[in-house]
């Protein structure tokens, strides 16, 4: 085709340049009319005649970043770019050595992340491939350099491990090991994750410059996996500092086990998949020093424990008490624990300094069928719960914890059983 409309080219340029160029035309026109009619029956071909030429493809792609021939493109990248008219929409992003990296499309349906931040220092190319309806593809490419490895990096760590079994209440914790700048958290957000078998609706809050948490709408279903992701490796974090590396965690959620404590009944009921397990007296907090009435999360499990309160208290009101089986609730203190001196008030009277006591037997119980992530629900208190005083996260309501995501907040859709008509992305790896 393209040999072809150069020599059209050439023939209108031939034109303007004088009588001789326009009578040499003349002559190989009458030369193709003669071989043409010893061909195909004297039947004229559209090249001789002038007839139009095959329109060019009805999709059209183009990689809006990063540019072609950019330089210290930063590993975080991803290919952002628009396809028109498009049915199908591949991209393919490739090495120096020509090798594929692998990759998928991103949420938002308009650019391709990699499957790992890029090598820096490394040559890329980038092909966007658009198809239309008439079957013809449309490229684009972008060939760029990553930039070299930096010397302010920050560190992205999980409070929760691969394989670990969690509580219907567990938020998905992330810390970095430096402040990110308010501007920058939409841009790491937009990187971060969440899948979860059955799916289930979430979002993330971030708790402080250095924390996110993710929770989803209601607790998680019972039995659920769960898979998070952070792609910031090579992701520019604020004043010149950057994302250390990607980070991948795979969890388990385990039965629903919840915990209701009734002040007024001095009673803790628990439930396990929707149905009463047990009933257990308690005594809470004594008025001067009162348990906190809303819905916490087990942070930690300490088969054996020393409590002393002496430089919080004083010397007159602290203490110094060995504790066995104690459930961390608040970070203010609040714990489920065995307490067998309280025995005799549990049930009837609030003795403790703001702890759920349990007698011994019933706080073993408790300790051999709970896990770190079991919410509890503490109700009918003088006090009310401190959102941030431990992983409060569900004593938000739905609406105040939306309110903390860098991002806006989209419900998800039901999937459209019709055609919608808008063109379909096929990441190639």
């Amino acid at each position: 085709m393209r040999a072809v409309q150069d020599q059209l080219i050439r023939r209108r340029g031939d034109r303007r340049g004088g009588r001789r160029h326009g009578l040499a035309v003349a002559a190989l026109a009458v030369t193709l009319v003669l071989a043409s009619a010893c061909t195909d029956g004297g039947k004229p071909s559209a090249w001789q005649n002038g007839g139009d030429q095959p329109a060019p493809p009805k999709a059209a792609a183009t990689i809006v970043e990063p540019a072609a021939d950019a330089k210290d493109v930063p590993a975080s990248t991803g290919i952002t770019f628009t396809a028109k008219d498009a049915q199908e929409t591949s991209v393919e992003l490739k090495d120096s050595a020509g090798k594929a990296v692998e990759g998928g499309l991103a949420a938002d349906g308009k650019s391709w992340l990699p499957g790992g931040a890029l090598k820096y220092g490394e040559t890329y190319t980038a092909t966007v491939t658009a198809t239309g309806d008439d079957g013809r593809p449309a490229t684009a490419t972008s060939t760029f350099t990553t930039m070299a490895k930096p010397g302010k990096q920050i560190r992205i760590s999980s409070f929760l491990g691969d394989g670990q079994v969690v509580g219907v209440g567990m938020p998905l914790i992330v810390k970095f090991s430096r402040a990110v700048p308010e501007d920058y958290r939409d841009d790491v957000q937009s990187r971060m994750t969440v899948t979860s078998s059955p799916a289930q609706e979430g979002i993330w809050h971030w708790v402080s410059p250095t924390e996110i948490r993710y929770r989803p709408k209601e607790f998680w279903q019972a039995n659920s996996t769960v898979s998070y992701r952070v792609q910031a490796g090579g992701l520019p974090l604020g004043g010149g500092w950057y994302g250390r590396a990607d980070l991948t965690v795979d969890v388990k959620v385990g039965p629903a086990v919840i915990m209701t404590v009734d002040n007024k009944t001095k009673r803790m009921t628990v439930t396990k998949d929707g149905s009463v397990i047990k009933t257990i007296p308690v005594s809470l907090g004594k008025k001067s020093t009162p348990s906190s009435s809303g819905t916490m999360v087990v942070i930690e499990k300490l088969r054996k424990t020393v409590f002393d309160t002496f430089e919080e208290l004083g010397p007159e009101e602290g203490y110094r008490t060995k504790i066995d089986y104690a459930q961390r609730l608040t970070w203010g203190g609040e714990f489920i624990h065995a307490a067998p001196w309280s025995e005799g008030q549990q049930g009837r009277v609030n003795v403790s300094h703001g702890c759920v006591n349990v007698s011994m037997a019933n706080g073993a119980w408790l300790f051999a069928n709970t896990r770190v992530g079991d919410p509890i629900t503490v109700k009918g208190t003088e006090r009310k719960l401190q959102n941030g005083n431990g992983w409060t996260d569900w004593n938000m309501s739905w609406e105040q914890y939306v309110k903390g995501s860098a991002l806006p907040y989209e419900p998800p859709t039901e999937a459209d059983p019709e055609p919608t008509g808008e063109p379909t992305v096929t990441p190639t790896n």
